[in-house]
């Protein structure tokens, strides 16, 4: 069966082969910065080199800039065995599945065999200092891999955005899709609750992903990814989501 909705366009650097194969990854810009932060270190740790960028004319002209070098927001990376889709902005609700649909082609082109989400959701208690980490799986394989990482499921409930969709197409087409949803705060970037969904990720896959530059730095990590974050948001109209800052209630990502 095939996925029903064409993406925006992935234009590959010079000479790059999309077939990576083995494991996928995506990560956004939701609650907590959860899945940027957790798609960076990731792509950092494990060297990976940039496949390519995702480009269309509705999306703003704007580069960020990572050690003197400029980039687009939205890019994928591969290694050996691994491919990471990363957005570095955050883009309207009515985009998701554009988004959706974009991450699925860069699956199937690079013949990934299961797709991984990073994604936050919004704290339930302030008062706890760490917060948790929740799974969804698409198939029984899936499902089976979260519970002997020890990754707590979601009985019931609504996984809402870009992560809702590529579940529920997950289910539809047979594919391998996992969300991995880590408790953050909806007010500043989370680098505690990207490292407790890049540890999953390990487990999940037996790649060795070192946390210990993750922990350590998160307060300058917290901080980078605030700044890159408010200085895109003077270059972009305000997305409808943003009304979840005021009311986390309205968490993007679960309900």
């Amino acid at each position: 069966m095939e996925h029903e909705f064409k993406g925006y366009a992935l234009v590959l650097q010079e000479g790059a082969d999309p077939r990576t194969g083995g494991v996928a990854i995506a990560g956004f810009t939701t609650a907590g910065m959860v899945g940027v932060i957790a798609a960076s270190h990731i792509i950092q740790t494990l060297k990976l080199q940039q496949l390519g960028t995702v480009l269309n004319a509705e999306f703003p002209a704007v580069a960020l800039i990572h050690n003197e070098v400029p980039k687009h927001p939205v890019r994928v990376y591969q290694g050996e065995g691994i491919g990471v889709f990363t957005s570095e902005i955050q883009f309207k609700d009515e985009q998701d599945i554009m988004f959706a649909s974009t991450v699925l082609e860069w699956f199937t082109r690079g013949g990934f065999d299961q797709l991984i989400i990073i994604d936050g959701l919004v704290q339930s208690s302030k008062e706890v200092p760490q917060g948790k980490l929740f799974g969804v799986g698409s198939n029984d394989s899936a499902r089976a891999r979260l519970r002997l990482a020890n990754v707590e499921p979601i009985q019931q409930g609504i996984v809402a955005g870009i992560t809702g969709f590529l579940l529920g197409e997950g289910d539809r087409l047979g594919i391998d899709v996992t969300a991995l949803l880590s408790e953050a705060s909806p007010l500043y970037p989370d680098a505690r609750a990207a490292a407790l969904a890049v540890e999953a990720v390990a487990e999940l896959t037996g790649i060795e992903i070192p946390l210990s530059e993750l922990l350590e730095n998160a307060q300058n990590i917290e901080d980078s990814v605030r700044t890159v974050i408010e200085n895109s948001r003077t270059m972009l109209p305000a997305p409808e989501s943003e009304i979840y800052d005021s009311d986390p209630s309205l968490d993007p990502s679960f309900g």
